[in-house]
C-alpha cells in the first residue's frame, strides 16, 4: 500500500491530490494548519475507507514540523509532496517591498519543504517510493519571460524568488540524497484556478482545473526514476528551463 503526505490538502492541488490519491486506494496522510475548518478534506475522509488520515501541520513553524515527526514517528512515507504555498505580500514590486511579508513568502515557499524533507527523512528512507515532491512555479525560472507569458506575471518579486529558492534546494537535495534512493520531482502544476489564482487573477487565464493539475503531477511522481531526480519539469511533463 502506497503512503501519501501532502502539505497543504485542504483545498486546491493539495486536496485534488488528496481525493485521487485516495481513489487509487493510496494511504493519504493530509496536512494544514486547521484541521477543524478543512470542511471539504474532511469529507473524502468518512468515504476512503480509511485511507485518509488529516493531520494538524503549520508549515511555517518549526515546532509543528517537530510535532508531526513526533505523531509520525518511524511510519515508511512513499511519498512526500510539499504542496502548501502563499502567493505572497501585495507589495513585492520593483518599486517597493513589503520586507517582512517576502520574508514569510520564503518561509512559507522556500524554506519549509526543506526543513520538512529533513524532518521526515528517515520516513521517506523507510518507504518504498522513496519519493520527494516539490510543487513548484515556472515564475521560479530565470529563463522565463514572465513579462510575457508566464501567467505568474509582474510585480510578484518575492513569489518569484521563493519559487527559484525551492528549485535550487530540490536540486540539491535530489544530489545529496541519491545515495539513499530518494527521489525528488520539482514541478509546475500549470496556472490552476485556485483561491489563491482567484484573488490574485481575477480576469486572467488560469483554465486548468485542479483536478486535471492533479491528474498530471500523479503521473509525473509515477513515472519519477533517477534520471529524472532533480529535474524541473511541468505536470505534463515538459521540461522547464533554470
Amino acid at each position: 500500500m502506497t503512503t501519501v503526505l501532502i502539505t497543504g490538502a485542504n483545498r486546491g492541488i493539495g486536496l485534488a491530490l488528496a481525493r485521487q490519491y485516495a481513489a487509487e486506494r493510496a494511504d493519504v496522510i493530509g496536512c494544514c494548519r486547521e484541521p477543524a475548518r478543512a470542511k471539504e478534506l474532511k469529507e473524502v475522509a468518512p468515504t476512503s475507507g480509511g485511507h485518509v488520515q488529516i493531520m494538524q501541520l503549520d508549515v511555517s513553524d518549526e515546532a509543528s514540523i517537530a510535532s508531526l515527526k513526533g505523531a509520525l514517528s518511524n511510519q515508511p512515507i512513499d511519498i512526500l509532496i510539499n504542496n502548501a504555498g502563499i502567493v505572497g505580500p501585495e507589495t513585492q514590486s520593483a518599486d517597493c517591498i513589503d520586507v517582512e511579508g517576502w520574508i514569510k513568502t520564503l518561509r512559507v515557499n522556500a524554506l519549509a519543504p526543506i526543513l520538512i524533507g529533513q524532518a521526515l527523512r528517515d520516513n521517506l528512507r523507510r518507504g518504498f517510493g522513496k519519493k520527494l515532491v516539490a510543487i513548484s512555479s515556472d515564475a521560479g525560472s530565470i529563463s522565463i519571460d514572465c513579462y510575457a507569458g508566464s501567467p505568474s506575471g509582474r510585480n510578484r518579486y518575492a513569489y518569484r524568488a521563493s519559487k527559484a529558492a525551492l528549485n535550487n534546494g530540490m536540486r540539491g537535495l535530489a544530489r545529496d540524497w541519491a545515495d539513499d534512493g530518494v527521489l525528488v520531482a520539482i514541478l509546475n502544476p500549470g496556472f490552476v484556478r485556485t483561491d489563491m489564482t482567484g484573488r490574485r487573477a481575477a480576469g486572467s487565464s488560469a483554465s486548468i482545473s485542479p483536478e486535471e493539475s492533479a491528474r498530471g503531477i500523479i503521473r509525473r511522481i509515477a513515472e519519477l526514476a533517477p534520471n529524472t531526480s532533480g529535474a524541473f519539469q511541468d505536470y505534463r511533463g515538459e521540461p522547464i528551463p533554470w
